[in-house]
């Protein structure tokens, strides 16, 4: 899978606003979690290009969170999961959580 990688640092996009997530919506495309011209495209804010970008390279896709769309940078290898609450999404990376044994 094709990833952004800066300083060790792998980009990770998500969707953190109500109403309609990113990947959890689209599960069966994984690659929309990193494709680097999708981060590039959002952290230069051109939405409208954005939104032919996705429409072409992403047939039959959910777009619903793509306005809301942001960059987490995690580190190489991170293993982390993306959280769906009422279509906000959260990154929750394995080593910040805090599991109850019983």
């Amino acid at each position: 899978m094709n990833k952004l990688v800066r300083d060790g640092l792998v980009a990770v996009l998500y969707s953190p606003g109500f109403g309609a997530g990113w990947s959890t919506w689209n599960p069966g495309v994984p690659e929309i979690l990193f494709d680097p011209a999708i981060v590039e495209l959002v952290e230069k804010n051109q939405q409208d290009e954005l939104k032919v970008y996705v429409t072409l390279k992403y047939l039959d896709l959910y777009m619903g969170g793509l306005e809301d769309l942001t960059v987490a940078w995690l580190p190489e290898g991170s293993e982390f999961r993306i959280h769906d609450y009422d279509g906000s999404e959260s990154i929750e990376i394995k080593h910040h959580l805090n599991w109850i044994v019983a």
